[in-house]
């Protein structure tokens, strides 16, 4: 072959340079993805949080009370610092609100109901006209626009003319109605610090009406009387990359401080956005290097299989560079032959693998989680990855010539001494490195599980990655691989004893084999080790992930649908709501529920209420978070019940009669039949007979209805002027006479009467550890407890790791809804509201559609499984599990290429000695079992050993590397969970894929030994 001495040296052992080329080539290629995969994944997951961010995540305000000759600089300097602050101008919006004006007619009322006005810029385009039209600045008379319940609530309509007075301002103001408008969504975020504008009335000391909405001109001429203006920001954050997001937290941060140092001194700034930009900053960071570990084990595990071919080459080439070193060549010669060869196998790569990386990114496109979340990885070369390219080819170049510069100073004869017997031990294991390994790969993952992740401060206070952290999972696999040869020649002796004392001739010449020079074994079972160990981590990681991604998803939840809201509405009542949402669509069991922060004994906890009858059927809770199952849990919760009085049929309307002997103040408590208490205000009992009726019909609000049948509980009484006698005599509903049992009490301050007193022991209560800890209790014992500043006998049934619903770290405390409700009733406390509603369905999306449709209901609701949607179709929490399924499928094309270059050196190398076997009488299915036995061994010793490293690392490492979205520790704690149904068909797979090679081998050498025999 004509051409240069490097090339016509290359093709000298084609195979060889095609195993460093295809080795090279799949380094280079996969590291150019995972490098563009990190990159792509860190701006879609900014992109993504963009656009899915809420009203009030992303919007910033500034308020400040301003007068009509304040205001104009005012506006001025808050919209050019807000120009400043952003990279694009944001829209910004002014609203104002009004001092109290009196309700026409009403003037000289002690208490009158009150009128405000106000003023929204674009208001038209968040709202649409019922009648009239939008109001217009018409000078003398004001001309205003009034929502449609606050026109509902007042009776104004369009054309109607009135004046009123402010009640500090006197000058009347004459107002016009001139439309009527309805809230495109009266109940969104834009809405929620404007809850007189979304409901029309508020109720409280005074009774409030309106706003109604006049232009900015108007409001800023007429009303504004030192009152308070709000700057609304809303920015377009759609194009917002990584690297903008901390110097676009900070620059709004500066907002308030620069308006003031302007001459705003009373203004004050106020925005989410900077929270949510360092956090999404923290969380990319994270992110990309969560995504550098399966880098770094791709590398380790490329740069060793390089090492494999490049010692199999030096090996090859040993004699043919000490007969060059004969006849004068020098070392320089030497290693430029080397380095030629070496980068003729390597650019090519360089120059191939950016263009390469896209196509294998389509194909983690196809990657349910990836095409779910709808992220569409599409990236295409660039400066950075061409350096990355050449950068690890250049490596790969260097690792292929350092063996054959090792061996460039021996001599013929040296060489020829060298080729004898190796030593059963290899140098790694005679220096002891691999120990010395095995304690940096200790202390990474130490700093890894004290830090929980790989990111920490540097000393310049910012955050910053740690390479000893991300690099201990590689280190931890390739000490554990290296610690694995230190099995090689001690299995192998065992072996070659146990089948010598077997007849059959293949086991024992291969195992014999094995053991004569393990260390030419070593080399292919420690990059299948790590092969396998690789793909079993990356296996365990993404079903873990996954997993973990379901348990927040159920944690966070509570229940399959969790509706939380005001316990009392205009539209849906007290008693009303639960009639409505057990009845949406697929619902199969339910329960009212108390849901809010609490004072356990000095402590902040979380109380939770829940019908304990229905918790086996609602309740989530991770089986290992607590050691005793829901069911026992649910059973032992329920304590004594309060007794009731039902009330038959369906009455709209109830009277009591009751005498005392001094004033006393008087609330009746009653519930449904669904489990909802309410209490209802009888007023001032004077003394002597009082007669009190009562409307059932408004605790179900406008459009809902009670669940008969209805129940009285029991009467909550005080006395202003020390002690009372109250006696009930009475009770009627809709006219008929009710057989109520005689209810006499002795009111002194606060004083409950039950209609069917109970006698409650221990309150039954579920806690978490830390709280049971604090409070030095545990399950099964009774104590005292302050809840609520109200001391009370509690009994623990139970303790938990972390009660759903709560936040990590938040101490909580679970008891039985009807429990806890007698408990309250048997201090004189009245009944808990029903905040929330927990339900169970097999279906939510009909009854979270049904939700949407009513927004009047004003009803958060969180759906268990769009939770879990959406916590897994988040690019920055599932980006890692891409990367792993790169570097999964590269390890094991790496283990097979790697395999099937040293199986067939190893036996090309022994022909010679095969030819002698035969010529011994030994037959070609021997000599093929023998070859068969070897690589068996080979084989077998590394899917065992891949597994239990890969074990070991996953129990270590990967609890600490799932996180959320937010960068912060997953709550429940993170559960290893690795697939084996999955890992037993990769391992299989891989085993037949393996033997499939050897069977190939095993037919070339046949066809080797039949053409030696015809040349004969």
């Amino acid at each position: 072959m004509r051409g240069p001495l490097v090339v016509k040296r290359a093709f000298s052992e084609p195979l060889l340079l095609l195993a460093a080329f295809g080795s090279i080539l799949l380094a280079t290629t996969t590291l150019v993805a995972l490098t563009m995969y990190a990159s792509s994944i860190a701006d879609a997951g900014v992109r993504r949080t963009m656009e899915t961010a809420s009203y009030r995540q992303i919007a910033a305000t500034v308020s400040t009370p301003v007068t009509a000759e304040t205001f104009p600089k005012f506006d001025r300097s808050v919209h050019a610092e807000l120009g400043k602050a952003y990279t694009e101008p944001p829209a910004v919006t002014t609203s104002f609100r009004s001092d109290s004006y009196v309700m026409p007619g009403q003037d000289g009322q002690e208490r009158p109901e009150l009128l405000r006005f106000g003023s929204y810029d674009g208001l038209d385009r968040h709202a649409r006209l019922v009648s009239g039209a939008w109001p217009r600045d018409a000078g003398d008379r004001v001309e205003a626009a009034i929502s449609l319940s606050a026109a509902s609530a007042t009776g104004f309509k369009a054309g109607q003319q009135f004046t009123t007075k402010g009640r500090l301002d006197p000058r009347p103001v004459k107002v016009r109605i001139v439309g009527v408008f309805q809230l495109n969504d009266p109940f969104g975020e834009r809405w929620a610090g404007e809850q007189l504008l979304s409901r029309g009335v508020e109720r409280g000391e005074f009774t409030t009406y309106g706003p109604l909405m006049v232009p900015r001109q108007t409001f800023v001429a007429r009303f504004a009387t030192n009152v308070n203006a709000t700057w609304t920001a809303v920015p377009d954050l759609r194009t917002l990359t990584p690297a903008q997001l901390r110097p676009l937290a900070g620059a709004i941060d500066q907002v308030g401080a620069r308006l003031k140092a302007d001459g705003c001194g009373s203004c004050v700034a106020a925005s989410r956005l900077p929270e949510m930009l360092t956090q999404l900053d923290t969380a990319s960071l994270v992110a990309r290097s969560t995504m550098l570990i399966p880098v770094l084990q791709l590398l380790l595990l490329a740069a060793y299989a390089l090492m494999l071919t490049a010692r199999l080459l030096a090996d090859h080439r040993r004699m043919e560079v000490a007969l060059l070193r004969s006849r004068g060549a020098g070392t320089v010669r030497l290693a430029a032959l080397a380095g030629g060869e070496a980068l003729l196998v390597a650019l090519p790569c360089a120059v191939a693998a950016p263009f390469l990386g896209p196509p294998l990114l389509a194909l983690v496109n196809q990657l349910p989680w990836i095409k779910a979340s709808g992220v569409r990885l599409a990236p295409s070369p660039d400066l950075g990855t061409f350096l990355v390219s050449f950068g690890v080819a250049l490596a790969a170049a260097v690792l292929l010539v350092l063996p054959a510069l090792a061996g460039a100073r021996r001599t013929y004869v040296e060489e020829q001494s060298a080729r004898g017997r190796g030593g059963g031990r290899g140098l790694i294991e005679r220096a002891g490195a691999d120990l010395a390994l095995l304690v940096v790969a200790g202390l990474a993952i130490w700093q890894l599980q004290h830090y929980g992740a790989p990111v920490t401060a540097t000393a310049a206070g910012a955050l910053g990655i740690d390479p000893l952290i991300i690099s201990g999972p590689a280190l931890a696999l390739l000490a554990g691989g290296m610690l694995g040869l230190r099995l090689v020649p001690r299995i192998s002796k065992l072996a070659e004893r146990l089948t010598s004392r077997r007849p059959t001739l293949a086991p024992a010449l291969g195992a014999w084999q094995v053991s004569r020079r393990p260390l030419k074994y070593a080399g292919p079972a420690l990059l299948l080790t790590m092969a396998i160990a690789i793909g079993i981590v990356s296996m365990a990681t993404a079903a873990t992930w996954r997993a973990s991604q379901l348990d927040q998803a159920r944690h966070q939840a509570g229940a399959d649908l969790r509706l939380s809201g005001p316990p009392d509405g205009p539209e849906l009542g007290a008693l009303g709501r639960g009639t409505a949402f057990t009845a949406l669509p697929g619902v199969t069991a339910y329960s009212p529920g108390f849901r809010g922060q609490t004072e356990v004994s000095g402590e902040s906890a979380l109380l939770l209420g829940v019908d304990a009858t229905k918790l086996g059927t609602l309740f989530h809770l991770r089986p290992d978070l607590s050691s005793q199952p829901v069911g026992e849990m649910a059973r032992a919760l329920v304590g004594e019940q309060a007794g009731k009085l039902d009330i038959p049929g369906r009455p709209a309307t109830l009277t009591l009669r009751a005498e005392a002997d001094a004033d006393v103040a008087v609330r009746l408590v009653l519930s449904d039949a669904l489990g909802v208490w309410r209490d209802m205000p009888l007023g001032v009992l004077r003394k002597g007979e009082n007669r009190i009726g009562l409307d059932l019909r408004a605790l179900a609000g406008r459009t809902g209805k009670i669940t008969y049948p209805l129940s009285l509980r029991g009467l909550v009484a005080s006395s202003p002027q020390g002690t009372a006698n109250l006696t009930l005599t009475g009770l009627d509903a809709d006219g008929r006479e009710l057989a109520a049992p005689p209810l006499s009490m002795k009111v002194a301050r606060s004083t409950a009467g039950a209609f069917m007193p109970a006698r409650p022991g221990p309150l039954p209560v579920v806690l978490t550890a830390d709280l049971a800890a604090s409070l030095k209790l545990a399950a099964g014992q009774a104590g005292p407890a302050s809840i609520d500043r109200k001391v009370l006998q509690i009994k623990v049934v139970a303790v938990v790791d972390s009660m759903p619903t709560t936040a990590a770290g938040q101490q909580a405390v679970l008891a039985d809804w009807g429990t806890l409700q007698a408990y309250e009733l048997a201090a004189a406390q009245l009944p808990r509201p029903a905040t929330e509603w927990w339900l169970a369905a097999d279906d939510t999306a009909p009854a979270v559609k049904a939700l949407k449709a009513r927004p009047e209901w004003d009803v958060s609701a969180l759906d268990q499984r769009q939770l879990a949607a959406e916590l897994q179709d988040d690019p920055l929490a599932s980006g890692l599990q891409g990367a792993l399924m790169l570097g999964f499928m590269a390890a094991l094309v790496f283990a097979a290429l790697g395999f099937l270059v040293n199986a067939t050196v190893a036996a090309r190398e022994r022909l010679g000695e095969f030819a002698i076997l035969r010529a011994l009488g030994v037959s070609s299915r021997q000599v093929f079992g023998l070859l068969a036995i070897e690589q068996a061994f080979v084989i077998g010793l590394s899917l065992a050993a891949g597994t239990g490293l890969a074990v070991a690392v996953g129990v270590l490492v990967v609890p600490h590397i799932v996180l959320t979205g937010q960068a912060s520790a997953v709550t429940p704690g993170v559960v290893l969970d690795i697939p084996w149904g999955a890992t037993v068909a990769m391992l299989a797979l891989v085993a037949a894929v393996l033997f499939a090679i050897v069977a190939g081998l095993a037919r070339r050498l046949r066809g080797h030994h039949g053409q030696l025999v015809e040349e004969r």
